[in-house]
């Protein structure tokens, strides 16, 4: 409330006060009050709104930090899944390669239960929101070089892949998209 309103609303209540009618004095003081019960209500509802929104802009604010720090982590992650890619055929049973298969699936474990998820590529129509394609031609993902990930349904990570024609066993009820 400004000064000018607080002056012009005891204004009316000291001409209410030393106004001979009583009846108009008391009309007066119930407008007045009743005004000031409505700006109250207006403040309190702003005051929820600004509460509400305050909140909602600080769990985004954490959502985005989350998927910053995440997004610095997913190089490990593919470095693990290469590692275990190449593992020479004469060491797939040594316990060095079980334990980097354990931290591959912890690491894996960990992020889904942050929200992170793969994005499925290859046999999948391309789409430029989620796919970066670094050759090829046609409308469906042929081959993955690096795995896309999603945060909380957003595109953390697009998925840079390879495209081309659409296999015999592309999944259906999708239409494709033009690179």
């Amino acid at each position: 409330m400004t000064q000018n309103d607080e002056l012009r609303d005891e204004a009316v209540a000291t001409e209410a006060r030393e106004d001979g009618d009583g009846e108009d004095a008391v009309t007066k003081l119930q407008a007045l009050a009743t005004d000031y019960e409505n700006r109250w209500k207006r403040s309190a509802a702003e005051f929820i709104n600004y509460k509400r929104r305050t909140e909602q802009e600080r769990a985004e604010l954490f959502k985005t930090a989350n998927g910053t720090l995440i997004r610095e982590f997913l190089p490990v992650l593919d470095d693990l899944e290469r590692t275990l890619a190449n593992v020479p055929p004469d060491q797939t049973d040594s316990k060095w390669v079980e334990g980097v298969t354990l931290v591959a699936r912890k690491f894996r474990t960990l992020l889904e239960r942050q929200g992170i998820m793969p994005i499925d590529t290859v046999g999948h129509p391309f789409d430029p929101a989620i796919h970066e394609a670094v050759g090829g031609s046609g409308t469906h993902v042929v081959e993955e070089y690096q795995r896309g990930y999603r945060f909380h349904g957003r595109t953390l990570r697009p998925a840079i892949v390879i495209v081309g024609d659409a296999p015999a066993d592309a999944p259906k009820g999708q239409e494709p998209l033009q690179a």
